[in-house]
């Protein structure tokens, strides 16, 4: 009988730490050996010239959620977790929204079942809260985040998910006892209603005023908003999608008195700009770019940068939120062709995230290879409760893993990716360094940009209190 399921052999190892020559032997779908030489495997996978990756942990994916009456989002967690599996991804972690008027378990649990025997890679699952009555506040929301949903999401802004300080306040109080984490999209409600409103009057409802009604202060005046909050209740908080330096700024300054907050980036904060929501000849292209916080500007870029380099980042996610652009269920809703308030906020990239930050990143110098680990895996577990089963390659762990081809030159585009929309923000961008394997539990679910996974492979995880798997690095 052999001693292994699997051995991946000749391969450079990486992790948050190190980077070493070794082979890794598969068993069970763990890793139980990482060694010079692995011999006696059922199967052997030559990794020669490749990097053995963890597989990446994509902490903020939009999945099959109700996006507003007549838009359908362009996702199930079949093709989510397909799209995923063949951008390097073992692991995701999608939201379970809660609608205003109804119960946050009775929400949970129509996830778990859209999710249950579609997923390609294991998910994860975060709560939102927008309705934060005294049932939800008393006893749903403990319930839940003592079952295994250690982490949930809240909304400073949007008309069906605001929160008001109150509310915060009393969710952020609720974690507290609980030992949960909270994730804040930090941005100003009553401004962006103002702007948007002003700018409508002024007849500038084309996409790329969506930008402008969204300027950076909002995000900043917002992060520290929810900042205090976090400091007066003595929570720890994530600030998620930060698109540029005042949000950092504040970030950095809560740091420095000792507080306990997280920030996330995405890719859209790294390579694209406000510009890219200027329609050609009003054909509305623009809307392909919509998003939340808005892409920025070449100065924000940099300090994005600034703040990858320098630790100030924990994760890089895709906040991917799908929609199709061609189709009245997706960006062309009759309504946005009114105003950019009605165009679907939300882009796809849970496929492009590894690839780009890999490119942009690890391939011109920026950060290391294993600051790139730790930013698209290690720290995504470790944060959120999924360390020391996945996030890393050592024994113990499950075996996902990708290899990447560190030198393989790829151009994005619509044709090669497998999510539902219709196309890709990242459309002719230039990447060197390619996912050419995803390895899940010991399982090969993609190859050379096919999937080969089977559908309802992937599991449902719950998980340990956030933090627990140590410091984040």
């Amino acid at each position: 009988m052999p001693d292994y399921d699997l051995a991946i052999r000749g391969g450079t190892v990486a992790t948050a730490s190190d980077v070493f020559r070794a082979d890794v032997g598969i068993r069970a779908g763990r890793i139980v050996a990482v060694a010079d030489r692995v011999e006696g495997a059922a199967r052997e996978i030559d990794a020669s010239g490749l990097l053995v990756l963890p597989g990446g942990i994509d902490s903020h994916v939009h999945v099959s959620q109700p996006s507003g009456p007549g838009i359908v989002m362009a996702d199930d967690f079949a093709s989510a977790t397909a799209s995923a599996a063949a951008g390097g991804n073992t692991c995701i972690m999608p939201f379970a929204l809660q609608q205003r008027g109804m119960s946050l378990r009775a929400c949970v649990d129509d996830y778990v079942r859209l999710a249950d025997g579609a997923c390609h890679i294991d998910v994860a699952f975060h709560l939102i809260v927008s309705d934060p009555t005294p049932e939800v506040l008393g006893q749903e929301l403990p319930a839940l985040l003592k079952s295994g949903y250690s982490s949930f999401k809240v909304f400073m802004t949007y008309d069906d998910l605001v929160l008001n300080d109150r509310q915060l306040l009393d969710v952020f109080d609720v974690a507290r006892r609980e030992g949960a984490l909270v994730m804040v999209h930090a941005e100003g409600y009553d401004a962006i209603r103002f702007m948007t409103e002003r700018l409508e009057r002024e007849g500038r409802t084309a996409p790329y005023y969506h930008a402008v009604s969204r300027p950076e202060i909002v995000e900043r005046e917002a992060t520290h908003r929810a900042i205090s909050h976090a400091e007066l209740v003595d929570v720890p908080i994530m600030i998620v999608h930060v698109s540029g330096k005042e949000a950092m700024e504040q970030i950095r300054w809560a740091r420095s008195r000792g507080l306990k907050v997280h920030a996330e980036t995405c890719p859209q904060y790294i390579t694209l700009t406000a510009d890219d929501l200027q329609a050609v000849d009003m054909d509305m292209s623009g809307a392909k770019y919509v998003c939340s916080p808005p892409p920025r500007d070449a100065a924000s870029q940099a300090a994005i940068w600034e703040g990858l380099e320098q630790g100030v980042f924990d994760t890089f996610s895709s906040d991917h939120c799908p929609f199709r652009f061609d189709d009245p269920a997706g960006k062309l809703t009759p309504k946005g062709r009114s105003s950019f308030r009605w165009v679907p906020n939300g882009i796809p990239g849970v496929e492009t995230r590894l690839p780009i930050l890999f490119s942009e990143g690890v391939s011109t110098g920026r950060i290391s290879l294993q600051r790139f680990v730790a930013l698209t895996s290690t720290n995504h577990a470790r944060i959120y409760g999924l360390y020391p089963r996945k996030g890393s390659i050592a024994v113990g762990f499950d075996a996902d893993i990708a290899l990447w081809d560190p030198n393989r030159r790829e151009t994005i585009r619509q044709e090669i990716l497998h999510h539902g929309a219709d196309y890709t923000p990242w459309e002719g961008f230039a990447v060197t360094g390619w996912p050419v394997m995803t390895v899940a539990r010991g399982e090969v679910v993609a190859e050379n940009g096919r999937v080969v996974g089977q559908k309802g492979f992937g599991r449902a995880l719950e998980r340990t209190a956030p933090g627990a798997g140590g410091t984040v690095l």
